[in-house]
């Protein structure tokens, strides 16, 4: 049913009058007719009683005139609604991030929302290869992630991050003692399911600095993963993010060398367009600028 067949009924029926109703309508008398048979014609009742007085509803005419109201309203809603998200004022915003940019997402979300209050935004810890498959497939509109990224993803980069050796209070965090605390301890790492980027850097840590290490996937996140060093299970190779997180007592050893260091940018697919996400894409990288 065409949308101008119930605006012409409300319009009519608030009216009385088919001069009045035609002008606000911008329609000729005969259009509004036509188009008030129409709507009679498919409802198969009589909507209006018509006479000197004007036009009058029928009984059936105002038990559906309610109706036809709260329906036109929501579709004026509906298309105001879409207005403010074809012009990125309203819409919802979905975002992910991960240890490495902990205080930098929630920081641009706020300044975000400074500038959008009625934009939802969600933001969720996701590790950064399932970003890009999120991205790649529509999911994900922005995405803080480890670089780099697949193409067609496009990105910008916001920070450099690097490793750091989580060790309990009783070692020392000199690192000259890297090398030691490496043999003598358990290197305690997360899941490759859940931090797959995180596994590989470590690993080329490993193996270009020729250091050795008993490492074993204990734990599919980092907190758990600080737990067990608090706990004296062992040591951990971390991003130095983890800082923001870190349980008291527990200290932070810098380490240098080949990939000890890596970038952390922000990606959106290109491919998609999305005018909401270009806004966050925009703020972000403005801030990030020296």
């Amino acid at each position: 049913m065409d949308i101008k067949l119930l605006r012409a009924f409300v319009t009519l029926a608030q009216q009385g009058r088919y001069h009045s109703a035609a002008e606000i309508l911008c329609l000729t008398q005969p259009a509004l007719t036509k188009q008030i048979q129409t709507l009679e014609h498919l409802a198969g009742i009589t909507l209006f009683q018509r006479g000197r007085q004007g036009a009058k509803l029928t009984v059936a005419g105002r038990q559906l005139c309610f109706r036809a109201c709260a329906l036109l309203q929501q579709y004026d809603e509906f298309r105001e609604y879409m207005r403010k998200v074809q012009n990125g004022s309203a819409g919802r915003l979905a975002l992910g991030f991960g240890i490495s940019s902990f205080q930098l997402a929630p920081a641009q979300v706020t300044a975000f929302r400074g500038l959008f209050p009625h934009v939802e935004v969600y933001l969720n810890d996701i590790p950064s290869d399932v970003q890009c498959r999120m991205l790649l497939d529509g999911q994900l509109q922005a995405g803080f992630i480890r670089l780099p990224a697949p193409e067609p993803l496009k990105v910008e980069v916001l920070m450099e991050e690097r490793l750091v050796l989580v060790i309990p209070p009783e070692l020392s965090a000199d690192p000259a003692n890297l090398r030691a605390i490496l043999e003598s301890h358990q290197l305690l790492q997360i899941t490759a399911h859940r931090g797959h980027g995180l596994v590989v850097q470590t690993a080329c840590f490993l193996r270009e600095n020729k250091l050795n290490a008993r490492a074993v996937s204990v734990a599919d996140d980092i907190q758990t993963l600080l737990a067990l060093v608090a706990a004296g299970n062992g040591v951990a190779l971390l991003p130095a993010g983890v800082s923001h997180i870190l349980p008291a007592g527990l200290k932070l050893m810098q380490v240098e060398g080949e990939y000890a260091r890596w970038l952390i940018g922000i990606a959106w697919n290109p491919d998609i367009q999305d005018v909401l996400r270009d806004s966050f894409v925009k703020i972000v990288t403005a801030a990030a600028e020296p």
